[in-house]
């Protein structure tokens, strides 16, 4: 089954010139079918890129998807335009009273600062809260990961040496034999991109939290409360090919101190890419919207 969204956002076209199975909201209305409601609250500065890496991602399934795009209010986002965000975006209040399957909380370029000090944060903190009462499973992404780490737990974050970026080798908790992770090799790649990191052992201390996956190189990788409601993944799975590429010829054009992506080019000039998360990653997203969300949530809210 397909992922259901309007003809006119930039991710319908996109996703049909992939041979991605899309369907319109005008067809999908005609059927009697249940799809599962998934809100996406995208934090990114590049939402129209965002939207698309995760609306790819959630179309591989034989579940159909409903998606509703939800942007803060408290911030206005100066890289996107205010007819995009009136056409396809809701606000908090538009959708307060709602229940969703799933919900995904993106990550956002204010890692550096305290939370508290993040502009949103007083609307994020609802969000949170919403999300612990109207949804059956939040994947919180990046920053989106530190910040619900923090929220919940009391996890702070803390600020790397230098800058973690590029596509790093992940191991995955065997003996756990936990369904999120389902089909995905021993060892996966998960592109990162951050400034800032949380201390896996107080992750690990945390009696509430069950960690899946870490890395020598990134240190916590997947986390999730053990009730399922929450997944933490501290890289990027939904990123594409480019995206990694962009940001360092985006940081190299400001003169801003960067190294290349670590295992993503494959020539000295840094021109082409090797795509080594591509499979972990739809299974990922493929393994939530079937063992966390389908099964598990209500057919009525």
């Amino acid at each position: 089954m397909p992922i259901v969204l309007p003809k006119d956002i930039p991710a319908y076209s996109a996703l049909l010139h992939e041979n991605i199975f899309v369907m319109n909201d005008e067809r999908a209305f005609t059927q009697d079918i249940r799809p599962l409601e998934i809100a996406i609250l995208n934090l990114m500065p590049t939402k129209v890129e965002t939207e698309t890496q995760f609306m790819r991602l959630l179309s591989n399934s034989p579940l159909q998807v409903n998606v509703t795009l939800i942007y803060t209010e408290s911030y206005k986002s100066k890289n996107t335009a205010a007819a995009h965000l009136e056409r396809f975006y809701k606000r908090f209040d538009d959708i307060k009273d709602k229940h969703f399957d799933g919900m995904i909380i993106t990550g956002a370029p204010v890692e550096t600062l305290p939370f508290e000090e993040v502009a949103y944060w007083e609307e994020l903190k609802k969000l949170f809260d919403f999300a612990d009462k109207n949804v059956t499973s939040t994947i919180y992404i990046c920053w989106g990961a530190q910040a619900a780490l923090y929220y919940y737990y009391g996890i702070e974050k803390y600020l790397l040496p230098t800058k973690l970026f590029g596509v790093f080798p992940h191991r995955k908790d065997k003996d756990l034999h936990d369904p999120l992770l389902k089909g995905i090799d021993d060892v996966f790649y998960i592109p990162h991109s951050r400034h800032t990191a949380v201390d896996l052992g107080k992750v690990k201390a945390c009696p509430d939290i069950a960690v899946l996956s870490e890395s020598e190189a990134t240190g916590l990788s997947i986390a999730k409360s053990k009730d399922n409601k929450k997944i933490f993944l501290t890289g990027h799975m939904e990123y594409d090919r480019d995206t990694l590429k962009a940001e360092y010829e985006r940081d190299v054009a400001k003169g801003l101190p960067i190294a290349p992506p670590v295992n993503y080019f494959t020539d000295a000039a840094c021109t082409e890419v090797r795509v080594t998360w591509s499979s972990a990653a739809n299974l990922f997203y493929t393994n939530w919207l079937n063992y966390y969300v389908y099964q598990v949530t209500p057919f009525k809210f």
